[in-house]
């Protein structure tokens, strides 16, 4: 099966699965007392100008709980998009373990703005009123958008004059930092966020995401929140060798650069159809458009996707760092001859 639905779906990387078989030697200390999470530590740490702390974890929804339990507390409110994928597809669970009010604010491209932000950041010190605590952003948006360094800068800037905490769900950081051309520090951690999520699973990794922790004053209570957000790996060396490969002669750029290329070259292909019609500029690996409903009932048959907004029948395609030209001419053949 080829698919388009996910980067989720894609396979693993062969030198991440070769990194997972050297390190599948032997005995080692567990919960990330092994030579393998020492130099992937150091690695994430080479990326980033300011000090920071990484710990590794499984996945993206126990990684964001993890953060943003570090930089609130129950009675705050944390601000984020309305497509957020901490409003839509965690299921509630960092609100659950934050005890947090989500106050989900609408935008046109999936990024969160100081003007948009602005009219919220009232009520402080009102015992009657959750208290304005944390901004949530996600690199790339949910809507395939990028925020540039200057807007990331900006919404940190602005949080921190309010006394407010920024985490950035990197998933895609990847994706956005090869679009841009910049390194993985500029388009986050150089921005002032306090938090950051550095994604592998979506580019090649098996399982595998890493928080890194910028703000000081969270770096001590952050292996502690690691462990109630149930996201200490026993066996720490089968995540934390993923990262050395991965940021291993540019391999996490090589990868992103490649799915946004084959998402250009399907962009090229799909806006050359009349009835094809575009709902998001396309600036990484993802492309969100509309086609006549009965050829997109049509090429479910042949191609799983998902419907991102189906009142007005809106489609998600997502490429990956082994999507191949042979599998983009496959899908647009299909296309044109339903």
């Amino acid at each position: 099966m080829r698919s388009f639905a996910s980067d989720n779906n894609s396979s693993v990387h062969p030198q991440i699965m070769e990194a997972l078989m050297k390190a599948n030697t032997g005995h080692a200390f567990g919960y990330g007392d092994d030579p393998w999470t020492e130099e992937a530590t150091r690695k994430v740490k080479e990326q980033f100008a300011r000090p920071c702390e990484a710990l590794f974890v499984f996945n993206g929804t126990g990684s964001n709980t993890m953060a943003l339990q570090m930089m609130t507390r129950p009675y705050h409110i944390i601000f984020c998009a309305d497509t957020a994928h901490i409003a839509v597809d965690e299921c509630g669970a960092p609100s659950k373990a934050t005890g947090c009010f989500m106050r989900t604010i609408p935008t046109p491209d999936g990024k969160l703005t100081p003007e948009l932000l602005k009219p919220y950041m009232i009520n402080f010190g009102v015992e009657h009123h959750s208290q304005p605590g944390a901004i949530y952003i996600s690199q790339c948006s949910e809507l395939g958008t990028i925020y540039k360094p200057e807007e990331v800068r900006a919404l940190a800037e602005f949080a921190h004059a309010h006394g407010l905490m920024v985490h950035m769900d990197g998933a895609r950081i990847s994706n956005a930092a090869a679009a841009l051309g910049v390194s993985l520090d500029e388009v986050s951690g150089a921005c002032g966020v306090d938090t950051l999520t550095l994604g592998g699973t979506k580019n090649g990794l098996m399982g595998a995401e890493c928080v890194v922790v910028f703000n000081e004053t969270l770096i001590k209570e952050a292996r502690y929140a690691r462990k109630q957000a149930c996201q200490l790996a026993s066996k720490m060396r089968y995540i934390s060798c993923q990262f050395t490969a991965f940021l291993t002669n540019d391999l996490w750029l090589k990868c992103a650069q490649h799915a946004n290329a084959m998402a250009q070259r399907l962009y090229k292909e799909l806006s050359a159809m009349p009835d094809v019609k575009f709902t998001q500029t396309v600036e990484s690996n993802q492309l969100f458009f509309t086609m006549p409903k009965e050829k997109e009932d049509k090429l479910q048959e042949y191609y799983h996707f998902y419907f991102w907004n189906e009142a007005i029948g809106e489609m998600r395609l997502v490429t990956s760092f082994d999507t191949t030209n042979e599998d983009v001419d496959k899908l647009i053949a299909c296309i044109k001859s339903l």
